[in-house]
């Protein structure tokens, strides 16, 4: 049993989130913190309420809908042979899968039935004007769920994020970054939404088979949300979701901070794998020096003893100047080819 709740605030203001919340780089829940969203209000009224709600904002948008038989009991994972999903992907009308899951409820073993992460704007634009968070930015698109009880693997995104519960309850079960270790991860090229996730189940852990997560499991916190409650989860923060209501609704706003024009770590890792990882290990160990100083910072400013007009890529690089890096690295990795 996991023992390690997430930190509650009450009263969340602009200067406690940018001043608090985000700095301590840690999962919060931010209670009551859309609680006066008119969605919210509809929600608390009843399922139906909220469907109704909603439909007054579609305008036919089909959103990409996840359906797993009875059988996966709301898990959407591999399939057994994992050669394959255990669920199906279709594009259908919001208002039908609405009604669907309204259907289900009261059923023992329903299927599964899950809208995931359609940006509001595309779908229910008008949504958006009655339903915000203040203090995040205009320009972040929200994105919302909905689906009946269901379970989202372990996985991370490379993002901050800001998750609103509208209907239904929802359970995370998150781990801090420093648990890659123990959380068995999954191939990167073949993954269930996007990002790589664990294995490992965390209803049922195989730990003759996943003995560190043992581990992970001490690190790791709880976080149950209400209609109203909102959680924040740090960039690159593991979280496993729970939907534990026949009928849910979440909101979600991601963001990341840090320079524009950024390259995606992924290409970099990538890119590390096929040129150091299988080096004899002497030669290993002075690259991973190399990015311990140069990239990592491990002993300050790299290049802080050199002028400015030799400091090259590894000082500060201006936006304009990063399309030409980018274009160099493309020349030198297709030389390889």
């Amino acid at each position: 049993m996991i023992e390690t709740r997430t930190r509650v605030y009450e009263n969340v203001t602009f200067e406690m989130f940018s001043q608090e919340i985000v700095p301590a780089n840690r999962p919060a829940v931010m209670r009551g913190l859309v609680k006066d969203w008119p969605a919210v209000q509809a929600a608390l009224a009843g399922d139906e309420a909220v469907v109704e709600y909603l439909k007054n904002f579609d305008i036919g948008y089909a959103a990409e809908t996840l359906t797993g038989d009875p059988l996966i009991k709301g898990a959407f994972f591999y399939s057994d042979d994992l050669k394959g999903l255990n669920f199906d992907k279709a594009r259908l009308p919001i208002p039908d899968t609405l009604d669907r899951i309204l259907s289900l409820r009261g059923q023992d073993s329903p299927p599964s039935v899950y809208i995931q992460s359609v940006p509001i704007p595309d779908c229910l634009p008008q949504f958006v004007g009655d339903n915000h968070i203040p203090f995040i930015p205009k320009e972040i698109q929200p994105r919302i769920w909905i689906g009946n009880p269901l379970r989202v693997q372990t996985h991370y995104d490379l993002s901050n994020n800001v998750a609103a519960l509208v209907a239904g309850k929802r359970r995370f079960t998150l781990f801090p970054p420093e648990q890659l270790a123990n959380l068995y991860v999954g191939p990167f090229d073949f993954t269930l939404a996007g990002p790589p996730v664990s294995m490992v189940s965390l209803e049922n852990p195989d730990f003759a088979r996943y003995p560190r997560f043992a581990e992970a499991l001490k690190a790791a916190e709880v976080a149950d949300l209400e209609p109203g409650d909102a959680l924040f989860i740090p960039y690159f923060w593991w979280h496993h979701v729970q939907s534990q209501a026949p009928f849910n609704i979440l909101v979600n706003y991601w963001w990341k901070d840090g320079p524009p024009n950024m390259g995606s770590p992924y290409d970099a890792l990538l890119h590390a794998a096929l040129s150091i990882r299988d080096m004899p290990d002497n030669q290993k160990q002075a690259w991973k020096a190399m990015f311990d100083y140069y990239i990592f910072g491990s002993h300050g400013d790299p290049v802080a003893h050199l002028p400015p007009h030799m400091k090259g890529p590894l000082g500060a690089v201006p936006p304009h100047a990063k399309p030409q890096l980018f274009q160099k690295l493309i020349r030198n990795i297709a030389g390889k080819l």
